[in-house]
Order: C-alpha cells, then sequence, then structure tokens
C-alpha cells in the first residue's frame, strides 16, 4: 500500500506497476491537489481532475503558473494548501488537465449547491448534502465517467484508478459507471455522507458499499472515517 499527499488531501491504495505512466481521474479538487501532483510526479502519469467549482479551477491555474518549480514549503493543515507545497519541479504541462465538470449519472446542466460556510470550497449536486446551502446554487455542466472518457478519447480499460471525493454523489456515479462497464481496478472514494451520519446516509454509503462489492471489488483499505480504497482483482 502507498499513500501520497497531505493529511487532508491525501489517498492511500495499492502501488500497483500499471499505474505506471497510467492515466487516472480524480472527481474532486477544492483547493488541495496533494495528491494529484504527487501522483503524477510518482508514476509518470496524467491525471484528469474533474471539478467545476470556480475556486478549484483558479487553484488549478496558479499550479499551472508555476510548474517547474519545486516546494518551497510544507503541506498545511485543512483543505486549502499553499502553491508553494507542491513539488511541481518534474510535472509538465500534459500530465495534469482540468474538466470544469461536475460527475453525476447523466449529463446536462444541473444546480451546484454552494456551501453554507463561504470559507469552505466544496459544492454538492445535492442540496444539504455536507452542510452545502438549500438555496444558494451555481449552474454547472455534468457528466458520467463514460461521458468524461468520450470527451477526452480515452479508452476506459487503459484508466487504472479513479478517485471519487464528489460530496455525497458517489453512489449514483459508480452506479452509472458499472452499468456503462467501466471497472477500473482501484476506486478510492469518500463517502461524505459518515461525516453527517443519519439513517438515511447510513443507507445511502450502505447501498453503494454492496454495490460495489457486488462489481467484484474488495475493501483493502479504510482511514477509519470516510474514506475507502476497494481494489479489483
Amino acid at each position: 500500500m502507498n499513500r501520497l499527499g497531505s493529511t487532508y488531501g491525501g489517498w492511500t491504495f495499492a502501488d500497483n506497476k500499471d499505474l505506471q505512466r497510467s492515466i487516472i481521474v480524480a472527481a474532486g479538487l477544492g483547493e488541495d491537489a496533494s495528491f494529484d501532483v504527487a501522483f503524477a510526479e510518482k508514476y509518470d502519469a496524467r491525471v484528469i481532475i474533474v471539478d467545476p467549482t470556480p475556486r478549484a479551477a483558479a487553484h488549478f491555474q496558479e499550479i499551472l503558473a508555476a510548474l517547474g518549480s519545486p516546494a518551497s514549503s510544507g503541506y498545511v493543515s485543512g483543505g486549502k494548501q499553499p502553491i508553494s507545497a507542491y513539488d511541481l519541479s518534474k510535472i509538465n504541462r500534459d500530465q495534469l488537465t482540468l474538466v470544469e465538470k461536475a460527475l453525476w449519472n447523466h449529463e446536462g446542466e444541473m444546480r451546484f449547491y454552494a456551501p453554507a460556510n463561504d470559507a469552505h470550497v466544496s459544492h454538492s449536486l445535492l442540496s444539504g448534502q455536507g452542510g452545502t446551502s438549500r438555496s444558494r446554487h451555481i449552474t454547472v455542466q455534468a457528466t458520467t465517467i463514460a461521458g468524461l472518457f468520450r470527451q477526452l478519447a480515452i479508452e476506459p480499460s487503459t484508466v487504472p484508478l479513479i478517485k471519487m471525493d464528489i460530496e455525497g454523489a458517489a453512489f449514483e456515479v459508480l452506479e452509472t459507471m458499472f452499468e456503462d462497464g467501466i471497472f477500473p481496478r482501484q476506486l478510492l472514494v469518500e463517502f461524505d455522507e459518515l461525516h453527517h451520519l443519519n439513517s438515511e446516509n447510513y443507507a445511502r454509503v450502505t447501498n453503494a458499499h454492496e454495490r460495489i462489492i457486488a462489481a467484484g471489488y474488495e475493501l483493502i483499505y479504510s482511514d477509519g472515517h470516510s474514506n475507502v480504497t476497494y481494489y479489483r482483482a
């Protein structure tokens, strides 16, 4: 097992040979790209980042402007990393791609609900999910995993890992992805519902977990909170 990224934004996964020079999908950027940058550097990989949040897009542009620069500071606690914390000395422009769309179970325009606390960055397609506002929103384009691959002309079977940190939308996205016959070897999923546990959220997480297991995956890691890793042999 390997872990890359900050305490807040890092992920644990199986350190497989198929990750070298791979293409992966990392849905949910916010203002912590520590996993995405570290993965691109370690595996000489291309990371497709999916996030339509305006602050995430601004953070991504700052990263591009700093390409070629080594890290000059460490990661900070919380979800807003300084650009100086990223080691961008070996990253080229082709390794990081931002798609400003939201992942969902169909394509089209969707309301993307803002966090109730303006200090937070994460929006959600689900009103009230994770402390999001039930009224304030922006309009974004949504896509499925299959639609994303079509847009970027990527063969799904060549993608060994997909990360989903998408504020409660994982169940719908995963269900559609499996229906479309897309089964990456590794799934890194944040179940945001576990931060706001009630009977409805517990049922959503249980259903999602059971659907993932039924698709042939094994749970190989949990951080004990909300981040889990599944592996499909």
